[in-house]
């Protein structure tokens, strides 16, 4: 019976995923074979030694000390692409809210005061005021083109948008993916100096953090407007808050409200609503329940953050799965413990994820509990599983 602790609410379609003649699942549990979570701060927390895996049912990390979890060996999944609808639309819509200055507007008839023909004269005389542009023909630059970068692309352009788009690490799935009139910006400050509007949609990294600032602000168009629906960060906000008193910034939208930003009039904040759509909420759950489900039962790795993706059909006797550093001879070892038991290997993979290496061996007999020991007592062994 494996133990499922769970963090946050999860909905319940995923958690139909773990059948309950297999897992016992709980918000408070003692000794977990894994944690799914969604925004619950992990940083502080008292690992379980028995933890085998993290399922986090959204796309970011953060939340997760994915490094401290690599040193021990425990994998960390996440649900890249569930949410991704749910976050495109919500672009869309900023792209709305700026564009026609709907949230000024509404503001605006909710202030006015007097009957029905009061209220005619003053809408008609304060309509002007929030007169906004059309998106058909306005340049869209699109930072990041994963998941949910690539459909935002995708519909922008729909609407008859030009949209120019910046991934130099884009996956080979998302360029199958991508609009084929999506132009291909040669490198960030590339694409800025093109864009009416830009959205992010990266990680939140040290490489990343104030990716858009006052030096690159200042060589964008003048009237822009930007977009932060990935991570608070990721746009210095005192830069773009300069910006727009300065003129250059026509709007800001973003999912992550400040002291600062909140009572801006050129600025739309919303409390980091993305992915917060019942759809995406059980697409991500399915989608870690079903990645913890088969790490646990089968030890194949999928959209893991910190292990590298291995998928190993099953054969033979007794599977192996061996987490260690990425190292030099540490199959070697691995095979020669079992080989002095006599124990064949009948199919194996290894592959490695930058620090990280991970091994499945099928067996054409069962370990014993001295060669499990053997084998974790291997300098650089991190997790030793029988499955």
């Amino acid at each position: 019976m494996y133990k499922i602790l769970t963090l946050n609410n999860i909905s319940p379609k995923g958690l139909d995923i773990l059948a309950r003649d297999k897992y016992e699942i709980a918000s408070e549990i003692q000794n977990p074979d894994a944690v799914l979570v969604r925004s619950f701060k992990m940083h502080d927390m008292e690992i379980p030694q028995t933890l085998k895996a993290i399922g986090r049912a959204g796309a970011g990390v953060n939340n997760i000390p994915v490094d401290r979890m690599s040193k021990s060996g425990i994998v960390v999944f996440n649900a890249p692409g569930a949410n991704a609808n749910a976050v495109k639309e919500l672009v869309l819509a900023g792209l709305l809210l700026a564009s026609r200055n709907i949230c000024q507007a509404w503001h605006y008839t909710q202030a006015l005061e007097g009957n029905d023909e009061t209220l005619n004269k003053q809408v008609e005389a304060g309509k002007k005021k929030y007169a906004g542009f059309e998106l058909p023909g306005r340049t869209l630059g699109v930072v990041g083109l994963g998941a949910i970068g690539v459909m935002v692309a995708n519909a922008a352009r729909d609407l008859g948008m030009r949209v120019v788009g910046y991934d130099p690490q884009i996956t080979v799935q998302s360029a199958w993916r991508l609009s084929s009139e999506i132009e291909h910006a040669a490198s960030i400050d590339d694409l800025l100096t093109k864009a009416d509007f830009v959205t992010f949609h990266v990680p939140l990294l040290d490489a990343t953090r104030n990716l858009l600032n006052a030096e690159r602000l200042a060589r964008m168009k003048d009237n822009v407007v930007v977009l932060n629906f990935a991570r608070g960060g990721i746009v210095d906000d005192d830069a773009v808050m300069a910006a727009i008193e300065s003129g250059k910034v026509y709007a800001y939208i973003t999912d992550f409200p400040t002291g600062k930003l909140k009572n801006h009039d050129k600025v739309i904040t919303l409390p980091h609503l993305g992915a917060s759509t019942s759809e995406a909420e059980e697409n991500c759950a399915v989608m870690v329940a079903e990645q913890v489900r088969d790490y646990l039962e089968h030890g194949n790795v999928r959209n893991s953050v910190n292990f590298p993706s291995v998928n190993l059909p099953r054969a033979g006797v007794q599977r192996l799965a061996v987490v260690n550093e990425n190292r030099p001879d540490m199959v070697g070892q691995i095979s020669h413990v079992l080989g002095q038991s006599g124990i064949n290997i009948v199919h194996m993979v290894n592959e490695s994820k930058s620090g990280l290496a991970y091994t499945l061996l099928d067996m054409d007999s069962e370990l014993s509990a001295e060669d499990v020991d053997k084998i974790q007592a291997i300098d650089g062994v991190l997790a030793v599983r029988q499955l």
